[in-house]
């Protein structure tokens, strides 16, 4: 693949990453009327996006190492890939989850099943969500990631009820449902990923010591 192939490509999901995140109520019926496949819609948008923490919790933790009790902690580098990896791999597991629960939800609030629209919601409104996972770079700021993720629920508000043809009065409490169950999937991304990183601290201070 030349790079003439690839800077169409690349220009399309940068242009979509702004038109989502700064015109959402313009992009989502662009969105909708878009002819795709759930594989389209994760490769290479989803893919590349859900890289986007990892990588960055990866750069920061060997560049800017944790004091924890007046102890630093960096972690060793496989360590590290391996905590990255993990995180990625599940991120992109909760958001096909969220697009199951979008999509089985849908007749219980009007709406109309729709896997590929489902998708959609779901990929889409975790745009910011994702885009600010490059606070990671900086451990110490990280939460402010999380803070600004928070946009995504709004993402979520302006086009879940569209793409699902769910009506107007069922469709904030949609919203709400669907949104509780993506925090409820992103705290056990957290969990599982924490859990990883104190393992691995765990594991260095007995080294450490030893």
């Amino acid at each position: 693949m030349t790079i003439e192939d690839t800077n169409p490509q690349a220009t399309a999901l940068v242009d979509r990453i702004k038109h989502v995140i700064l015109r959402p109520k313009l992009e989502w019926p662009v969105i909708e009327a878009e002819r795709a496949t759930v594989k389209s819609i994760f490769v290479p948008y989803a893919v590349i996006l859900t890289a986007i923490g990892p990588v960055a919790g990866l750069i920061g933790s060997q560049l800017f190492p944790v004091r924890l009790f007046g102890v630093v902690y960096r972690p060793d580098i496989l360590s590290a890939m391996v905590q990255a990896v993990v995180g990625w791999g599940l991120a992109l597991l909760a958001v096909f989850l969220l697009s199951l629960i979008i999509d089985g939800l849908a007749p219980s609030f009007g709406g109309t099943k729709n896997r590929v629209q489902a998708t959609k919601v779901a990929v889409y409104s975790m745009t910011p969500v994702w885009v600010a996972g490059i606070f990671n770079l900086l451990p110490s700021i990280a939460w402010l990631g999380s803070l600004l993720g928070l946009y995504g629920f709004y993402l979520l508000y302006l086009g879940l009820p569209g793409l699902m043809k769910a009506p107007q009065d069922k469709g904030l409490i949609y919203t709400i449902v669907v949104a509780i169950a993506s925090i409820i999937l992103l705290i056990v991304i957290g969990g599982i990923v924490g859990s990883i990183v104190a393992a691995n601290r765990l594991a260095h201070a007995g080294l450490a010591l030893g």
